[in-house]
């Protein structure tokens, strides 16, 4: 009997040691990520229903979630977000795809130096490259003297002083930044499907819109999904463009929700409980996005 068991019980303690050197390898990271997150994010929903300014906190209960609904400041950031999320992440997605797309012909030349090119906007500073977009779109930048020389302006437009152009300036940016670093994402999707799927559909006669969208789409489905999620969560975090690019104006008509939380903290007489709350709303919105998206995206029956 004793000798029956003895393998198994060897065998037991050899998936037991198993486990235990992969939990003292998680250990480490995990240990970070509880102390360096998930702490402070206790901390700050704890922070988020006390109320009153600087260190001056007592409890408040939902009263800061409430006020965030009637503060028309708030609401404007909130849709100002949603303005750029709905208008610049397809945008910017489709744009990555198409793009990916050429750059995976097989018989196109210099195809890295192409790669570099697209993807080195997103490797640039976020601080500088708003700063370089400010200046371009400035009334004596870069823009305007081209649009003067080519005969269409008289003088130089104010890109940033107007509510519309701003926005549309913001937009221009995140496309311009994020494009290439999607597309390299859809790229390397698009190396892992058999070259030989794309020649049995043409041999069966199938067009390239339609070689497009029923196999590069379906095939990519995970890879774009994933990348939604991370443009949707990226998009509603949006905070160095209207910082440095156009300082929330003009007046609030730029501002983004994490600029309006900075302010609340760091410009204004500190609401930190206030600021918490508006962060978790973010945080609700991100995941609900979030999880729409990966059902949207998933066909499995």
């Amino acid at each position: 009997m004793s000798e029956a068991n003895g393998p198994k019980k060897r065998k037991m303690s050899l998936e037991k040691r198993h486990n235990l050197t992969g939990w003292a390898f998680l250990a480490p990271a995990t240990i970070m990520i509880a102390i360096m997150s998930f702490w402070p994010m206790i901390q700050a929903l704890i922070l988020s229903f006390q109320t009153g300014k600087a260190n001056n906190l007592e409890f408040g209960g939902l009263t800061n979630y409430i006020r965030m609904f009637k503060d028309k400041v708030f609401m404007t950031s909130l849709g100002n977000t949603f303005l750029y999320l709905i208008i610049q992440v397809p945008i910017m997605l489709v744009l990555a795809l198409m793009l990916a797309q050429m750059l995976n012909n097989k018989d196109l030349r210099g195809k890295g130096i192409f790669r570099t090119a697209i993807f080195l906007p997103c490797a640039t500073s976020l601080v500088s490259y708003a700063i370089i977009f400010r200046s371009l779109f400035g009334v004596d930048g870069f823009i305007n003297s081209v649009l003067i020389n080519l005969g269409i302006l008289d003088k130089g437009y104010n890109f940033l002083g107007n509510a519309f152009s701003a926005k549309v300036v913001i937009i221009i940016a995140l496309v311009w930044r994020w494009t290439g670093y999607n597309m390299v994402f859809y790229l390397a999707g698009l190396q892992n499907i058999e070259y030989s799927v794309y020649e049995a559909a043409k041999i069966d006669g199938a067009s390239p819109m339609q070689t497009f969208f029923k196999i590069t789409v379906p095939l990519l489905k995970p890879t774009i999904v994933m990348t939604a999620i991370m443009s949707t969560n990226g998009t509603l975090q949006l905070f160095d463009e209207s910082v440095n690019l156009t300082k929330g104006g003009p007046g609030q008509t730029t501002l983004t929700m994490s600029h309006y939380i900075y302010d609340t903290v760091f410009k204004f007489v500190p609401t930190f409980g206030y600021a918490s709350a508006m962060s978790f709303l973010i945080f609700i919105i991100v995941a609900i996005l979030a999880f729409i998206q990966m059902k949207v995206g998933d066909k499995r029956d």
